[in-house]
């Protein structure tokens, strides 16, 4: 089982999230906790009314709404609903919600049974429950208590289920309507927004355009631009906008500019920790062989951390971003320093068409690249004795490989250069002498 806890300031729109899933047949409320009356007995006015009431007696707390979603494997779909009524009711009294206000709700709309609890964290005398490291504190230990009580599949197992990996929103079945495409992009936004670390809307696209998604401001003259606006849309699988954008006010945790701007002071802070891994697996992959652009970005997804190359109408690079999925934190390749930028990987990587096998078959770099212009011996010379230098006090950007060709080339070329001169000058002695 895995436990998802999202917190916020308006009962309103969770209520509404789980309603309209109801009214769309992907949905049904299944049980009510500390309620007077049945789910199936009461209206939407009945069920908010229950969480005003108890608001009302904290109303300076304002984060005091709790949505949390217990999902279960795939192999699970056996779990009658009440057996996850029960499993309900044992996770919130676990973590402190027992004698709260909840309703329960099982969802039909993905491919794993889960169900989502709405509740909130003012008691019924007035005090607050702490929401700080719910996660960790209480979630994580009932979590493990119920996979052993009701014998589910251990979080463990699940998060390496490729069923539960988050999917690309499947661009024909967006076209279809606004309610089916709102449905597909809340369901990319509630699994990016909070769980990834940015710190700019590009960083925060370059997350969600693998998802066929994209939050734009739009153009410097128009409306939603001047007042501070922002929408989703989908993308084609050329990364193109398809279909009407929906206003980021329209989706039910208002995933708004104002939201997202408060999201980029906070994540600063919180991706620091994270840097150094990002640069560790570029650099290790860097140093061990030389690699091409292509290259690699295959190696980095092996290790969880996709690039994102930005570039121009022509197909010039400018730009790269740094998706770690491992840490969830977004870099842009500045971020992490002038070596992982656009640039210097360029010139840490092997030229476009030449991989790393070529590099192995053509130990000589000027037989493997082909790029350098024939120069005169002089020049030549010039530059073996900078080689020579770089190969004795290595700057990090060569690896060994190319060292020892450098170091190679050099002794080759030099002793013959040198024996020319000796013999024409040898020559000039005797002509004079004669």
């Amino acid at each position: 089982m895995v436990a998802v806890i999202k917190t916020g300031n308006s009962i309103h729109r969770i209520l509404n999230y789980n309603e309209n899933k109801v009214k769309q047949g992907v949905a049904e409320c299944i049980g009510a906790g500390n309620y007077p009356v049945d789910p199936d007995k009461m209206s939407l006015t009945m069920k908010l009314n229950r969480f005003l009431k108890q608001m009302e007696l904290n109303e300076k707390t304002k984060r005091n709404s709790v949505h949390i979603s217990l999902n279960f494997d795939v192999s699970e779909h056996h779990l009658s609903k009440q057996k996850l009524l029960e499993i309900a009711d044992s996770y919130l009294d676990k973590i402190g919600f027992g004698e709260q206000p909840y309703l329960v709700y099982q969802h039909h709309d993905s491919g794993h049974p889960h169900i989502h609890l709405v509740t909130t964290n003012i008691e019924a005398d007035g005090k607050r429950i702490d929401l700080h490291h719910l996660g960790i504190r209480k979630s994580e230990p009932a979590r493990k208590a119920l996979e052993k009580e009701f014998g589910l599949v251990q979080a463990e197992a699940q998060k390496k289920d490729e069923n539960y990996k988050l999917k690309s929103i499947a661009v024909g079945k967006a076209m279809y309507g606004k309610s089916q495409t709102k449905m597909a992009i809340q369901n990319i936004l509630e699994n990016v927004l909070n769980p990834y670390k940015y710190t700019s809307l590009p960083e925060l696209n370059a997350v969600l355009n693998q998802y066929n998604v994209k939050a734009e401001r739009g153009t410097e003259n128009s409306k939603v631009y001047q007042t501070g606006g922002l929408l989703y849309r989908v993308l084609d699988i050329d990364g193109n906008p398809i279909g009407v954008p929906i206003k980021a006010s329209l989706f039910y945790n208002k995933p708004t500019l104002k939201f997202l701007e408060q999201k980029f002071k906070e994540n600063v802070a919180k991706r620091t920790l994270f840097k150094r891994r990002v640069k560790n697996v570029v650099d290790k992959e860097l140093l061990s062989k030389k690699s091409s652009i292509p290259e690699l970005i295959s190696a980095l997804k092996k290790q969880g951390i996709q690039i994102v190359l930005r570039q121009n109408a022509n197909g010039i690079l400018y730009g790269i971003t740094y998706v770690d999925h491992q840490t969830k934190c977004v870099f842009n390749g500045s971020a992490l320093g002038k070596r992982y930028s656009a640039k210097a990987i360029q010139e840490r990587c092997l030229p476009e068409g030449v991989s790393g096998q070529d590099l192995l078959r053509h130990p000589d770099p000027k037989q493997t690249i082909g790029l350098q212009p024939q120069t005169t011996a002089a020049a030549e010379t010039k530059e073996a004795d900078k080689e020579v230098q770089s190969a004795t006090i290595p700057t990090g950007k060569e690896n060994v490989l190319e060292v020892l060709t450098q170091a190679e080339n050099t002794s080759d070329y030099l002793p013959n250069q040198l024996k020319k001169k000796r013999k024409k000058k040898k020559k000039r002695n005797l002509n004079n002498n004669q």
